[in-house]
This record gives structure tokens, C-alpha cells and sequence, in this order.
């Protein structure tokens, strides 16, 4: 039986025609969009192509049907707004006062837009044909063999029942059409397989090593791909000058190529979309394509201020045949829930602990702590899957990410969980994926965030990891010894060290013209210090390395040993003008020139089951025409063990793999390497902070 959202469907289970004949009371075959779904539900369409967000109701998370607009400006399925309304006083999208009456009809363009969506005949077997939405009912009902042939077999086993003739082997379905195919969009949160049309990338672009999705004879009955859809988000400022709050690498002018997300920080305009996430690829910037533009502009047009930014993301996931059959098969006896809690103010906790599998993607409920307000419901249980909160899709999502939502709502907090009956939570869990929704009584009300592992393995790059500066690199270090009175201060500032979560080395981030090195003109900002006075600074922390420098300061003469990074191609000095309202520090493309022996290597250690994929893909490596070129990260899934173990991002050099130095191999070279050990791996990597936008 069709379950919804708001009286809308979000699951339509294809079952046996006749039984559902038989259950007619319920839910019928409709002869309007040929899908089983109750007669007051939305109808089901299979759209041949990834529909528009603007025109995706965001209620049911489907192509909107009978469009009505609020005062506010968001549009909805009228039987989605009519049934959200009868429990409701507000708009789901911005929770500003609403009624129904003060809705209205969206306009004839974009009905006829809608209209004009093009959707695939759901008896795929008998009938290919596509055609326009509007048409789909006089096709199923003139012209579709498939649905022709389904009436004609339900007619003669409603005589044959009737006449009470029916042999029992009547009942094997080789004459009958298969079932319509189940509408699979963006809609579907049990099956997640996306009816939007979805580029293939099994056959890698040139430089792409893609050993987690290669394929070999044993995979090939669970085959995996992975796939990739173009999305257009337009984000929203009230302050244009506020920065976008994500850092990137890549760069035409890198092996990575194209302009890769590296990390979403926390509480930024961006986190607070919620739409851009880690790994995903950005194509354009107000219709501007930068795919193919170096890191300096790429930073460049995505710091220009303004209210509104228009962006084209290429956004890569997992899919799987053989996941797509178990829900397909599993999903009959799955139930979607919905759950209210309503909290009697933003710091109450919901008593609910949440936590990341370690073999399936999304956020599980582990348990309800007692006395709770999740518990006192009573309709949550351990192992739902949550599904949504508050309208916010969280089948990708992380602990962390729906705890945060739940703290932010004021009373409501609306779940939309799937459960299947009798499983109860029986693997184990991630160590570091573990968190505490607003659930314990001891930190009234605060989230318990998921603890980041201790760096027990960062060292200095080994000598026979080390290799030269990349082409169109130089760098060279400087001595510089000044005079100045004992109170006289240096006047610089400075950022990184070895406590920072990249493990930087210290580096100067601002030269102040109070100070004496600004009068001597030889220290710069971006200058890695390595020295003062003879005392290393090079494996310090930051807060070790202020007190070096402040107890120098205080003689008469400092001597500091300062190493530049220059990019032969760069153009980062120009992006100095564009950068009020940032803090400084050093462009990712910068790091790459800093020397071998100033690295900070960290050994991850990947594990998997025998039908998982590592779920990484790497570029680089030698090529004859480029020479030497170091193996990057360029795509994380979600889902997979590269994913959940939580240290890999996007960008991060790969030094060794099973403590096989990369130096010096083509891609050729790498992949045995890489596939060498099919359960387990170790990948020795440095990791350098994406430019902050």
C-alpha cells in the first residue's frame, strides 16, 4: 500500500494487479497515471529526466501536481498544502502564519510546463513509449498494449473467480504484463534510486584511476557505478559580503581539473542550504562555467559578493544494482512513519540517540533514553531509519547534521522514518559516527557531537616518500637578521602549526607597519618561518611558536630563517583586493609547492566487507607529457568506507599506499597496488586546507 507525506505518496509498491484488485477498498490501479496509489493520493508518473527543483513540491518531494502558490512565495501539490494545512497553521518552507484560503492557483505557464514533463509509460515490458505528462491518461487508455493487456487478464480472473472455476495454477503470472514500473525520483525515500536522468561514469575520463569502482568477474553480479547528477542551487545572502562558508581545491592548473568541494563549514550559508555537500564538483558560478579555470579564478568568482549566487554542481553518489533489487524486493514490508515531537521550547532534548552503520548509508535511531520526550511518544523505535526532519532530506546524512536540525526548531520537530518490522539493530557501529541528537540529561540538552580520532599517526614525510616541487613551482629560503630596541615588537602575525588539524607549519598571516620587520621589508605574509634565533620552528604548535617568537623579540637582535613559496602561474596576489571580510591564509595551490620535508604525513586505514567498494577515485600520477605528478583524492561517495571513516577528503595527497611509495607511478602503476588487498588498506596521505570561499 502507498504510504505519503502530508497525504502525498512517497512509496508505491507494485504488487500482483489481481490482489490489489482484491484489496480494492484501499488502493486501486488508477487509470489516470496507471500506478497503484489511494484514490485521494497524489498520482505516480515515471519522469523520463531530472525534473527542476523549482518545480518540485517540497512536501512530497515530487513534480508538483495542481501547483498552488502561497503569499509567501513557494508552491505546493494542492493535495499536499491541503492536507499539510488541516494540521497546520504555517508554510513548511519558512513557517511564516498561513491559510489555505490564501493560497491560489499557480500560474497557466507553469502548469503547462508541468504538463509538459515527459514521462515513461509504467508498463515497461509491453510498452516504451515516452510522452508528455498530460498525455499519459489517453495513451493508457487508447493505445497502451501493456495496460490493454493488464485489463483483458484482470476481466478473465474476475470471471474465472466469479464462476468459481479458478485452478490454482492459474495463479503463475507468465501470461500477465508486468507490473508498471515503481516511479523511482527523487520522491522515493525507500528505494532512493533517482529517476533523473544520470551520467554514467564507468568508463574513466582520462588521468581518472577509479580502483573503487573497477570491476572485476567476482563483483560483477553486484555490479556498482557510480553515477552523477547536475543540479543548479541558488543560494541566498542577507549580507553579500558574508563568505559562502566551504573550501575548495582543484583547478585546471592541478591534476584534479575541475573545482572540487572540500569540506562545508559548520553553521555557514552554505551548511544552512544544506544542498552542497563534500565532493561535489562546481561547474559554474552565475552562468559563468569554471570548469575549466585555474584554482585563483575559480576562488575569485566564487568571493564575489552579492545577494543571490547561482551554482551548477555535478553531484557524484554510489549505486548499486543489487541494493536497488534488495529494496525493490524488501520494500513490501517496510512502512514509512511519521512522528511529531513537539518540545516546549528550543533546549529541550528529544531523548534520542542516533548513530552511522557501518555498512549502509544514513542515520539510525539506537535508542530512547528513558523519561524522554521521544520515549513518552512512544512512536519512534530502535533501528528507524530517519528518513527527513522537518522537511530537510537526511538519507546522506550524518548525526551531527539532524542533531543540529532538531536544536534550531523551536516546537515542532516533524520525523519521517522507515521501519522495517522485527530487525533490530545488530551490527556494529563506527566508533566515530556515534551522536547524541539532543538526548542526554547530563549535558542538558546540548548534542553530544561525534569525537574526531586522536592523531596518533602523523609524522614528517619519510626521506624515500619525498619527491620534487611540482612543475611551475620554486621555492627559496631567506635569512633575516635585524636590529631593534629590546621593547621595539616584530609587528607580525602568524597562523598554522602543528595543532592545527592539517598539521601546518607556522606562517606569517598578516605584517603589521608598527612592527620592525615591516620597516625591513624582507619578511612577507604567506612566508613559512622555520627558525628564530637558531630555535626550530618547524614541528611547533601555534601557541609554542607565539612564545618563541615573543621571547626572541625581547633582544637586541632577531635572526629568523623564513622559507617563500612562489607559484610561477599564480596570480593569488590579485585576489588580495578581493578578500575584505576573509580571514587570511594561504590558497590551497599554495600548500602544493611547500617542500617535501616540511610535510605531515597520516596513515588511514581503510577497511571493507567482499561486496564493498573503497569508494574513492584518485587523478595524477607520471604522464610523459607532464612528468611527475602527484596522486590526488578527487571523489569521496557517500556510503562507502572511504566515506565513513571520516579522515579522507577531497584534495589530499596520496604519498604511499601499503607503504609502496606513489612517487614516480603512472595510473597503470597504482591500480594493482590499490586492489592488491581487497579487505583492508593503508593509504599514507597529506592534507592540505581547501581556500576558503
Amino acid at each position: 500500500m502507498p504510504l505519503s507525506v502530508g497525504g502525498c505518496p512517497i512509496l508505491a509498491e507494485m504488487a500482483d494487479p489481481v490482489a490489489e484488485e482484491h484489496a480494492s477498498q484501499v488502493s486501486k490501479l488508477c487509470s489516470e497515471c496507471g500506478q497503484f496509489h489511494l484514490l485521494l493520493d497524489n498520482h505516480l508518473y515515471n519522469f523520463q529526466n531530472d525534473v527542476d527543483d523549482e518545480l518540485i513540491c517540497h512536501i512530497c518531494l515530487q513534480p508538483l501536481l495542481q501547483p498552488m502558490d502561497t503569499p509567501c512565495g513557494h508552491t505546493y501539490c494542492f493535495k499536499c498544502l491541503e492536507n499539510f494545512m488541516q494540521e497546520y497553521n504555517f508554510c513548511p518552507m519558512d513557517r511564516k502564519k498561513l491559510s489555505f484560503q490564501q493560497c491560489h492557483k499557480s500560474s497557466l505557464l507553469v502548469r503547462n510546463l508541468l504538463d509538459k514533463l515527459i514521462v515513461c509509460c509504467p508498463f515497461k515490458a509491453e510498452c516504451q513509449q515516452k510522452m508528455q505528462r498530460c498525455e499519459l491518461e489517453a495513451h493508457l487508455q487508447n493505445r497502451c498494449p501493456g495496460f490493454k493487456k493488464y485489463k483483458s487478464e484482470l476481466q478473465w480472473k474476475k470471471n474465472s473467480i466469479s464462476k468459481g472455476k479458478e485452478d490454482p495454477s492459474t495463479k503463475v503470472e507468465t501470461g500477465m504484463p508486468k507490473d508498471p514500473e515503481v516511479p523511482s525520483g527523487g520522491s522515493s525515500l525507500v528505494a532512493e534510486s533517482s529517476a533523473a536522468a544520470v551520467v554514467s561514469l564507468g568508463t574513466a575520463e582520462p588521468g581518472l584511476v577509479n580502483p573503487a569502482f573497477e570491476e572485476t568477474e567476482e563483483d560483477l553480479p553486484q555490479r556498482t557505478s557510480l553515477v552523477a547528477e547536475t543540479n543548479t542551487i541558488e543560494i541566498h545572502r542577507e549580507d553579500p559580503e558574508e563568505e559562502l562558508g566551504m573550501r575548495i581545491v582543484g583547478g585546471k592548473d592541478t591534476p584534479l581539473g575541475n573545482i572540487v568541494v572540500q569540506e562545508v563549514l559548520r553553521d555557514s550559508v552554505i551548511a544552512v542550504d544544506g544542498r552542497i555537500a563534500p565532493g561535489d564538483h562546481i561547474l559554474e558560478v552565475n552562468g559563468v562555467n569554471i570548469s575549466s579555470v585555474t584554482h585563483c579564478q575559480a576562488v575569485s568568482f566564487l568571493r564575489h559578493p552579492g545577494p543571490v549566487l547561482h551554482l551548477m554542481v555535478l553531484q557524484e553518489k554510489i549505486f548499486s544494482n543489487k541494493t536497488a533489487q534488495q529494496d525493490s524486493t524488501s520494500a513490501a514490508s517496510r512502512e514509512v512513519i511519521h512522528v511529531t515531537l513537539i518540545k516546549r521550547d528550543r533546549a529541550e532534548p528529544l531523548g534520542i540517540k542516533l548513530i552511522r552503520k557501518t555498512d549502509e548509508a544514513g542515520i539510525f535511531i539506537l535508542d530512547l533514553l528513558e523519561g524522554g520526550l521521544a520515549a513518552k511518544n512512544g512512536k519512534l523505535s530502535r533501528n528507524d531509519r530517519v528518513l527527513s526532519i522537518n522537511g530537510q532530506d537526511l538519507r546522506q546524512g550524518t548525526p551531527e547534521a539532524a542533531a543540529q536540525i532538531i536544536q534550531s526548531t523551536e516546537s515542532r520537530v516533524n520525523f519521517v522514518v522507515l521501519r522495517q518490522p522485527g530487525l533490530q539493530l545488530s551490527e556494529p557501529v563506527e566508533e566515530s559516527s556515534t551522536s547524541n541528537s539532543s538526548s542526554s540529561s547530563s549535558n542538558r540538552g546540548s548534542p553530544v557531537h561525534h569525537r574526531r580520532r586522536l592523531d596518533q599517526n602523523h609524522y614528517r614525510r619519510k626521506s624515500n616518500y619525498q619527491k620534487d616541487l611540482p612543475q611551475g613551482y620554486t621555492s627559496h629560503e631567506k635569512i633575516v637578521a635585524i636590529k631593534k630596541e629590546p621593547k621595539e615588537s616584530l609587528g607580525i602575525t602568524i597562523g598554522g602549526g602543528r595543532d592545527n588539524k592539517n598539521k601546518l607549519p607556522i606562517y606569517v598571516t598578516s605584517v603589521q607597519p608598527i612592527g620592525c620587520l615591516f620597516r625591513d621589508g624582507r619578511i612577507k605574509r604567506g612566508d613559512v618561518l622555520l627558525s628564530v634565533n637558531g630555535i626550530d620552528l618547524t614541528q611547533l604548535n601555534y601557541y609554542e611558536a607565539v612564545s618563541a617568537l615573543k621571547s626572541n623579540a625581547a633582544s637586541h637582535s632577531v635572526v629568523l630563517k623564513a622559507l617563500e613559496i612562489v607559484s610561477l602561474n599564480s596570480t593569488e596576489q590579485s585576489l588580495d583586493i578581493k578578500e575584505q571580510g576573509f580571514s587570511w591564509s594561504p590558497l590551497w595551490i599554495t600548500w602544493l609547492g611547500l617542500p617535501s620535508y616540511l610535510h605531515c604525513c597520516q596513515d588511514i586505514v581503510l577497511s571493507k566487507g567482499n561486496l564493498e567498494t573503497w569508494g574513492f577515485s584518485i587523478v595524477g600520477g607520471f604522464e610523459e607529457s607532464k612528468g611527475n605528478q602527484p596522486f590526488f583524492i578527487k571523489t569521496i561517495v557517500p556510503g562507502t568506507p572511504a566515506f565513513r571513516d571520516r579522515k579522507l577528503r577531497c584534495g589530499d595527497e596520496i604519498v604511499a599506499v601499503n607503504g609502496v611509495p606513489a612517487i614516480g607511478m603512472s595510473n597503470s602503476e597504482l591500480i594493482p597496488v590499490l586492489k592488491e588487498q581487497r579487505n583492508k588498506i593503508t593509504l599514507t596521505v597529506v592534507s592540505w586546507p581547501g581556500s576558503l570561499v
